[in-house]
Order: structure tokens, then C-alpha cells, then sequence
């Protein structure tokens, strides 16, 4: 029963430890021990972690003044851009706003809104966008990907 825990149990469970074979005690079965074996030249098959090739997001809302609101430019904060400066990186970039509707098209609910980096707002690090159809108020908060192409290096 306690395997049985330790194999279920979470990751940081301790491990059994066990004595080496040549110290099994009467009626139990000795168990081998691992022997270290010679180095091949074969590649390690371990699996790569992804790289995200965008950097993330958050769509804050149109541009606006007092009493007047412009719909065709959203401001949007990237994660890690503080000066305007870092933000002149981004001046071109493709965004995407991917957001989940109710009905399945082409075998996905996911669907995707494509807009691109203008110019800076202020000296914090916010970029102007321009998308190809404005984005909706329900879309404040929310988080978008500004894709690393296309690239100007």
C-alpha cells in the first residue's frame, strides 16, 4: 500500500530506497543493481520545450480625449516595454486578438482579430494599433499577442 501511495503521490514524495542486491535479506528477491553503461554517440531524444515567438499583451482601449472616443486606434500595453524607446521594436509588428465564440467554424470556435503596431503613446511603454476592424469594447482587459514579424533586423 505505501508504493502505491509514493507512485501516485505528488512529485516531491520521497523515493523508496532499497538495499543493493548483494544485501537482500532471506526470502525476498534481490533486485538488480543499474550498472553504469558506456557513452554512445547517439543524440538525446528529449523533447524541446516550444519557444513562443510572440510577446504578450493587454488591450487597454481606444484612444480617446474628454468627451470624444476613436474607435480605429486601440491603445495596447506589451509586457516588458516601460520607455518608448523599447516600444520603437515593436513600430510594424503584426497583433492578434484571439477570442472564442459560440459557433464552430472550419472545425474551431477559436477566431482571431489581425491589427498592427502604429507608434508609441506616452513615454510608459503604450503602442497605438490599427486593426483591419476595430476591436470591441468587450475586448478591454484582455490579453493579445504581438507576433515578432514582420522583422525590420
Amino acid at each position: 500500500l505505501a508504493q502505491a501511495i509514493l507512485a501516485t503521490g505528488p512529485k516531491f514524495a520521497r523515493p523508496q530506497h532499497r538495499a543493493p542486491a548483494s544485501e537482500a535479506m532471506a526470502g525476498e528477491k534481490a533486485v538488480g543493481v543499474a550498472k553504469p553503461k558506456a557513452k554512445t554517440s547517439k543524440k538525446s531524444t528529449t523533447k524541446k520545450t516550444p519557444t513562443r515567438l510572440y510577446s504578450k499583451g493587454t488591450i487597454l482601449g481606444y484612444k480617446r480625449s474628454k468627451s470624444n472616443c476613436y474607435a480605429t486606434c486601440t491603445l495596447v500595453k506589451i509586457d516588458g516595454v516601460n520607455t518608448t524607446e523599447d516600444a520603437k521594436w515593436y513600430f510594424g509588428k503584426r497583433i492578434a486578438y484571439i477570442y472564442r465564440a459560440k459557433k464552430e467554424i472550419k472545425g474551431t470556435k477559436f477566431r482571431v482579430m489581425w491589427g498592427k503596431v502604429r507608434r508609441s503613446h506616452g513615454s510608459s511603454g503604450v503602442v497605438r494599433t490599427k486593426w483591419h476592424k476595430n476591436i470591441p469594447p468587450r475586448a478591454f482587459g484582455a490579453q493579445c499577442r504581438i507576433m515578432m514579424y514582420p522583422s525590420t533586423i
